[in-house]
């Protein structure tokens, strides 16, 4: 490509991204994403070297809260200016339980919640919410050793759990050979629904390390 048109590419896209950036505006998105992490993979890949609680041998997490994202139909919004005041240190603390630490319950209120339009309070709710709305698969708690498998066993069995959520209402991620996500299409008001096509990226591995809780 020749530098003029190189340089014509790179501002059209500088100028989309600003824009786009501009347009982040809190209570404006489409739906949200509900992102359940499995702790024993992230502890795996990072935790167990960052030293987090969330890794602790009595700490007997599974799928834990990630993060309830408002998304646009292309794109999501982020670090939206509010004016909204933060969420107290006991806020945080209240969403350890199924967040694993208070730290993440800060990071994805400074970086999603402020899009919601909610109050802290009220974003917590609606999280917390969310999360106890998708039953977790009682058989991935049951393994006793690392094994490998492909993503979609982790789909099937999220939809044979959860008979309202359809195969386009969620994805499964992966991250260093590992399973990572499930991430979790819903309407504003929490009901299933289909992803945009920019959620829905599968992992593509064919088989995955999936982490036994410890």
């Amino acid at each position: 490509m020749e530098r003029p048109q190189m340089r014509r590419l790179l501002a059209a896209l500088l100028l989309w991204t600003t824009a786009a950036h501009a347009q982040d505006r809190a209570g404006t998105f489409d739906y949200y994403v509900l992102a359940l992490s499995w702790s024993p993979s992230w502890c795996a890949r990072e935790g167990d070297a960052r030293g987090s609680p969330q890794c602790d041998a009595d700490a007997d997490f599974g799928w834990v809260l990630h993060g309830l994202w408002p998304q646009y139909e292309r794109g999501w919004p982020q670090n939206c200016p509010s004016a909204v005041t933060p969420p107290s240190r006991g806020q945080t603390a209240a969403m350890a339980d199924i967040m694993g630490t208070s730290g993440l319950a800060w990071y994805q209120w400074n970086k999603h919640g402020v899009c919601s339009g909610l109050d802290s309070a009220a974003y917590y709710r609606l999280a917390r919410d969310a999360f106890e709305r998708i039953t977790r698969p009682a058989v991935l708690r049951d393994l006793d050793r690392q094994v490998t498998l492909p993503a979609s066993l982790i789909e099937e069995a999220f939809l044979r759990d959860n008979p309202d959520l359809s195969a386009d209402g969620l994805t499964v991620t992966c991250a260093g050979g590992h399973i990572q996500e499930v991430r979790i299409c819903l309407t504003r008001d929490l009901a299933p629904r289909d992803c945009a096509p920019d959620t829905r990226r599968d992992c593509t591995m064919q088989s995955a390390i999936f982490e036994p809780i410890r």
